[in-house]
C-alpha cells in the first residue's frame, strides 16, 4: 500500500452583490495528511421520523465540511427499527443526545500498532446516523466471581457480545441504551446497513474519531483489487487455549442492574465472556490489531486505511491508528 501525501486546496466562493457587481472572494484552506477523505459523504442532511415504539421521535443528523474538518451534528436517535427498551436486561429509555463532532478530512496513521481507547472520555466512532459506536462495557468481575454490569469492580472486563452469561439487553442491531439514554452500537448495526442499501457489498457506516472510515462486515478478497470478489472479513483474534491466572470461572454474585439478584451461585463463566479471554494473532484473519486494514474501497479507489465492524470479536476496534 502506498501512502500518498495530499495537499488540498479548497476554494469557498462567495458572491456579494454591491452596486450591481458581483465580487468573488476566494478562501483557501490547506490540509496535509496521509489520505484525503474530502468530498466523501460531506453533504448529508436527514430528518427521519422513527415510529418504532421505543423511539417515536425524529432521527436528525447532518454531515458537512468546512474544507479542513468533517462536521457531524445530530441527536443520536437511530433511523431504523430497534429492540424494546426498557427490557429485562436494560432498564433505560432511548433519549435524544447532543452530538457535535469534528473529524479531520486528512487522517494520518501515527501508530501502526494502534493507541488503545480507554474509558468514556472519548467516543471511538460515530455511525452515519449520529449513533455512537461504543464496543466495551462498564461491566466487571473480580477474581472471586463477584460481578456487576454497571460500574463493576475488578480486573475482568465483561464483553457485551459473544456469550450468554451476562445479559445487557442488546437488540438486533447489537445495541442497547446507556443510563443517559444514549442508544449505541457494540457490533454491526444490521438495520442501519439495510437502510443504507448494500448488505452484500462494501458499505461505509460511519467515521472513526481519527478521521478514517468505518465499513461493515465486507471487503474485497484482495485488498488492493476492486475487481476481486467481496467477502466477509475476519478479525485476527482468537480465544486463548488456557484462561489467565486468577480468572473467575464461576459467577458467584451479580449485583446491580435490572433483573439481577444478589446471588447466582455456581453459574459458569465461559471463555469469551471477558475481554481478557482473547488474544491477537497477527495474520490469523484479514484485519489487524485495530480491526482494520489498508486497501481500496468504492469510495477510495486509490486506497486508504479503514476499520471494519465484524461478526466476531473484537466486533469493533478498541484502538485507533490515527491522530485524534
Amino acid at each position: 500500500m502506498i501512502l500518498n501525501r495530499f495537499f488540498l486546496a479548497v476554494f469557498l466562493v462567495f458572491f456579494i452583490s454591491c452596486n450591481s457587481t458581483n465580487e468573488v472572494i476566494e478562501i483557501e484552506a490547506n490540509c496535509i495528511g496521509d489520505y484525503s477523505t474530502e468530498n466523501v459523504l460531506t453533504n448529508i442532511n436527514e430528518e427521519i421520523f422513527n415510529n418504532d415504539e421505543s423511539v417515536n421521535t425524529y432521527s436528525r443528523y447532518s454531515w458537512s465540511s468546512n474544507g479542513e474538518s468533517r462536521i457531524l451534528r445530530g441527536n443520536g436517535i437511530p433511523n431504523h427499527e430497534v429492540g424494546t427498551f426498557p427490557n429485562l436486561g436494560n432498564p433505560n429509555r432511548i433519549r435524544e443526545q447532543s452530538v457535535n463532532k469534528n473529524f479531520t478530512l486528512c487522517p494520518s496513521v501515527i501508530s501502526e500498532n494502534g493507541l488503545d481507547v480507554v474509558g468514556p472520555a472519548m467516543v471511538i466512532a460515530y455511525a452515519l446516523n449520529s449513533v455512537k459506536f461504543d464496543p466495551a462495557t462498564a461491566g466487571k468481575c473480580n477474581d472471586a466471581g463477584v460481578c456487576s454490569l454497571a460500574q463493576g469492580q475488578g480486573n475482568w472486563n465483561i464483553e457485551a457480545l459473544g456469550h450468554d452469561t451476562f445479559d445487557f439487553g442488546d437488540d438486533m442491531n447489537h445495541a442497547h441504551v446507556q443510563p443517559n439514554g444514549a442508544y449505541h452500537y457494540h457490533g454491526i448495526p444490521e438495520l442501519l446497513v439495510e437502510f443504507l442499501g448494500d448488505k452484500q457489498g462494501m458499505t461505509i457506516v460511519g467515521w472513526a474519531s481519527d478521521g478514517f472510515p468505518v465499513y461493515a462486515r465486507y471487503g474485497f478478497s484482495d485488498p488492493d483489487d476492486p475487481d476481486s470478489s467481496v467477502k466477509s472479513l475476519k478479525p485476527s483474534y482468537r480465544i486463548k487455549t488456557e484462561p489467565d491466572s486468577n480468572r473467575p470461572m464461576l459467577l458467584t454474585t451479580l449485583i446491580g442492574g435490572p433483573s439481577q439478584g444478589t446471588t447466582n451461585p455456581n453459574t459458569e463463566i465461559p471463555m469469551g465472556a471477558f475481554t481478557q479471554d482473547y488474544e491477537y494473532v497477527e495474520g490469523l484473519g484479514d484485519l489487524d490489531r485495530c480491526n482494520g486494514r489498508y486497501g481500496v474501497t468504492p469510495e477510495f479507489p486509490d486506497g486508504i486505511y479503514y476499520y471494519v465492524v465484524t461478526d466476531d470479536f473484537p466486533f469493533f476496534t478498541r484502538c485507533l491508528k490515527g491522530d485524534v
